[in-house]
């Protein structure tokens, strides 16, 4: 089978490699898409993200899609939750799987991820889709549970003022999941073609971040959202919240540091979550969201490469020319 793994900064090489072995309690599932996410490009561009360092060559690819070949679920076309907890830490007894840290995790670490033609992974873990369901909108469920979980955890009432500061793919679900929920939503974003998309996606504006202070209405949102990782969004976003709101942190920042003016947020009184993955029940209600029309994946993907061109579609990613970048693995 083909692989396009990682040997160190931007070195990303696809070469046939042995397929691997099967194991209990596991299905072979043959890839069809994935989705390039910006924890991927952490990895392509820095060789680690946060304190975690490439320390082998590795395959990257968490936002998955395929159809399975082997096991119970022969035959079905799949969304695949990438993260494993170990079940057996008190994290996982107390039913917070998604924050165990002793998680396997699909492109991370010493577990290799999606951009190859085959994958093992646990049965529990797929979850069926509608036969010849699109690979790119099959991958995009999984940054859709991260969104639906960040929703949870704004605790956003309906009719609310909410705020995306960073209107990338997961920016862009989040705006339409606060419209569905009834919220006037801002968004926040320096390129112009995002901003777009993010009017598009539902947002009553989209504004660069130099006009932020003129963009809050009343006294500013009961939620933001600071999705865009960069050194400023957390600024951005307290600048945008209301005294006594919250800020839900999704972002990834760059080298595993981000900061803000204390003043700002303690004067505000401003709660600060921040998002790690998704429970398993936010997978499943995306799907059910995007099975029902409630979000639209259909217009999200701008690129698709095949897999001897993954270099190419990394490349593109890292530009944020478009909006969602996918590798077509088969």
């Amino acid at each position: 089978m083909r692989a396009a793994r990682l040997h160190g900064v931007g070195d990303l090489r696809v070469a046939t490699e042995p397929a691997p072995d099967d194991l209990p309690d596991r299905s072979r599932v043959r890839v069809s898409a994935v989705g390039l996410c910006g924890s991927d490009l952490h990895w392509f561009s820095e060789g680690a993200i946060g304190d975690a360092v490439l320390d082998r060559p590795m395959v990257l690819g968490h936002e998955l899609a395929g159809v399975v070949l082997t096991g119970p679920l022969a035959g079905a076309t799949v969304g695949i939750d990438p993260a494993i907890p170990c079940g057996r830490c008190p994290t996982c007894g107390r039913g917070d799987e998604h924050l165990c840290q002793r998680m396997d995790f699909a492109g991370h670490g010493g577990v290799d991820g999606g951009l190859q033609e085959e994958l093992i992974w646990p049965t529990r873990l797929l979850y069926r889709l509608p036969d010849g369901y699109d690979g790119a909108q099959g991958a995009l469920l999984e940054p859709l549970g991260v969104a639906v979980h960040s929703l949870d955890l704004s605790h956003l009432r309906a009719g609310a003022e909410a705020g995306v500061v960073g209107c990338g793919p997961i920016g862009l679900l989040l705006i339409q999941l606060a419209v569905a929920s009834g919220a006037r939503v801002t968004a926040v974003e320096p390129l112009p073609h995002r901003r777009d998309a993010a009017v598009r996606a539902g947002a009553a504006e989209a504004v660069d971040p130099a006009g932020v202070p003129d963009a809050r209405s009343l006294d500013g949102c009961d939620v933001v959202f600071e999705v865009s990782g960069a050194d400023d969004g957390l600024a951005r976003a307290g600048a945008l919240v209301r005294p006594g709101g919250r800020i839900v942190l999704v972002g990834i920042p760059d080298g595993d540091r981000t900061s803000f003016q204390a003043s700002q947020l303690r004067r505000k009184g401003v709660t600060l979550a921040c998002v790690r993955r998704m429970t398993a029940s936010a997978y499943a209600r995306g799907i059910r969201l995007a099975g029902s029309g409630v979000v639209d994946l259909s217009w999200l993907t701008t690129h698709r490469f095949g897999l001897d061109r993954a270099a190419q579609a990394f490349e593109v990613a890292t530009s944020r020319e478009g909006l969602k970048v996918v590798v077509d693995v088969s």
